[in-house]
């Protein structure tokens, strides 16, 4: 590549970068770790192919003045846990919002394959959700009591053990991410699958409504951390196959620690669902508005933490970089 062509890709970044540091915005260590990480990358480009120049000489002092400021900020605060899910895991979540949508919509869209499934084929929910778990909610309906095994256990008992279980799914969706993320989409497709074959059965015996209103109040958190869960499997997986500037082994150690962030994200989370499990869904007899009110409030909370405050803080910081935007480069890269 000629070195003009080279710095025209870069040069937006790099003045981005400069600014952050000449101004001290506030930005996450580990953020700024892996700024300098990708400079650094391009420095070590331009002592290859552009030795002595411009361009060598600019980066090689930016990488400096970055290696200055992350050594003399990388202490851990005192409320390392409040600052990680207040900015630094929101900071990055913003770059990984396409993972989430492909998660999304893997999973809704086997959601769909499994409900046409259970309404073309008669056995589809049994072979798929046991003949046990089949039986004992067919049971329940003629008993009157649809929704009878959310009243099964002692409380804490079910909220402690959905929560482990739902950590475990959400681990596999992790997990799995290693076989280039093909198998996080293979955990989102079973899952998906279940869904969709689970609520096609309880339309089929006209509970519809019933099932919903009752389930999701506790599946709207559920579900939504265990496509998020997906969403840090295929951050990792992508961390092999998509390298970018960095080096394959530092693009993959980049990709297992976001996808670990994401992950320990959900934990809060999935405590909250089993909670709700535990102790609020069992309660069949409140009414449909208390139950729409728990609904509409998780679904909020899961888009704004991961959709919408992502994308303000994102704003946020370039407005404080246009802002204090009044430094441009002394020595312009040449060719």
């Amino acid at each position: 590549m000629r070195e003009a062509a080279f710095v025209k890709q870069n040069k937006d970044k790099w003045l981005e970068f400069e600014n952050i540091l000449t101004n001290k915005t506030q930005i996450d260590p580990d953020l700024l770790s892996d700024l300098y990480i990708e400079v650094t990358d391009h420095l070590s480009y331009a002592k290859t192919f552009y030795a002595n120049s411009n361009t060598e000489r600019y980066l090689n002092q930016l990488a400096s003045n970055a290696h200055q400021l992350i050594y003399k900020t990388k202490k851990e605060p005192k409320n390392r846990l409040i600052s990680f899910f207040k900015t630094e895991f929101p900071s990055m979540f913003y770059q990984h919002h396409r993972e989430l949508l492909i998660a999304f919509l893997t999973f809704t869209l086997f959601a769909m394959v499994g409900a046409f499934s259970a309404a073309s084929e008669d056995d589809f929910v049994r072979s798929f959700l046991g003949d046990g778990y089949v039986n004992m909610t067919i049971d329940n309906i003629e008993k009157g009591d649809p929704m009878a095994v959310y009243k099964k256990q002692g409380e804490f008992h079910m909220f402690l053990g959905i929560t482990l279980n739902n950590i475990k799914v959400a681990l596999m969706a992790f997990g799995y991410g290693i076989l280039l993320g093909v198998g996080t989409l293979f955990i989102m497709m079973q899952n998906g699958i279940m869904l969709g074959s689970f609520q096609y059965f309880f339309y089929e015996q006209g509970l519809l409504w019933e099932s919903a209103r009752t389930i999701w109040i506790h599946g709207t958190i559920e579900i939504s951390v265990i496509i998020i869960a997906g969403c840090a499997g295929l951050v990792m997986g992508n961390g092999m196959l998509f390298t970018g500037t960095l080096p394959r082994l530092e693009a993959f150690k980049r990709g297992v620690i976001n996808g670990l962030k994401i992950l320990m994200s959900t934990i809060p989370f999935f405590i909250i669902a089993g909670f709700l499990e535990g102790f609020v869904t069992r309660h069949t007899e409140m009414p449909d508005w208390l139950a729409i009110l728990i609904i509409t409030s998780s679904l909020a909370l899961i888009l704004f933490y991961y959709v919408i405050y992502p994308i303000q803080l994102h704003r946020k910081l370039k407005q404080n970089i246009v802002s204090k935007n009044t430094i441009e480069l002394n020595d312009k890269p040449t060719d």
